[in-house]
């Protein structure tokens, strides 16, 4: 099975060593450090690199440069969607992303992970865990999403946040690691 496809199920595989993977990272590299360079007001030319990253989008939607990932292509945002700047999504799994949610700047969602045994890191091999972000969310400044966490519906993750575990929906969530602090009641 090819490192890729390892890398897609969850399973260990070797991302830094593997000719495929480094391929499309590299591709992905060059393509957000084109989509910052990109003078702001010239969204047309960042929706195009958007869509050479093969990011899945809906209509509207606005990612501040600078914007980082590691392939593009396992991300997809929904309707009405705002990053901030600075947001940073390691997308070796998928990482979907839900109608009106609001990103503050310096944000990381990272799939990925390493063996906590070291001799499994030192060989490059890590796994992927998909990350599912609900709608209506607002997720403050300096947040960072770890690997196969979901964020319910109509949630807010406080500024400066590392999300752990799963945040079930109409929450109020933060610290580190964040929790629910309360209910969010919607009239």
């Amino acid at each position: 099975m090819r490192e890729l496809e390892k890398m897609l199920k969850g399973e260990l595989y070797n991302a830094n060593y593997d000719e495929e993977i480094l391929k499309l990272r590299q591709k992905a590299q060059d393509l957000c450090y084109e989509y910052n360079q990109t003078m702001p007001s010239n969204r047309k030319k960042q929706e195009e690199i958007i869509k050479k990253l093969k990011i899945k989008t809906k209509e509207n939607f606005t990612i501040e440069s600078p914007f980082f990932c590691d392939y593009g292509f396992n991300i997809e945002i929904g309707e009405n969607f705002y990053a901030n700047h600075n947001l940073i999504i390691l997308d070796c799994a998928k990482v979907e992303i839900g109608d009106n949610v609001f990103i503050g700047p310096n944000v990381t969602i990272a799939t990925a992970g390493h063996p906590l045994d070291y001799k499994k890191r030192n060989k490059g091999l890590e796994y992927a865990y998909k990350i599912k972000i609900g709608n209506n969310v607002w997720i403050g400044a300096n947040v960072v999403i770890n690997p196969g966490v979901k964020i319910g519906d109509n949630t807010v993750i406080g500024s400066g946040s590392v999300v752990t575990k799963d945040i079930e929906e109409n929450s109020l969530a933060f610290g580190n690691p964040c929790k629910v602090k309360k209910e969010i009641n919607v009239e």
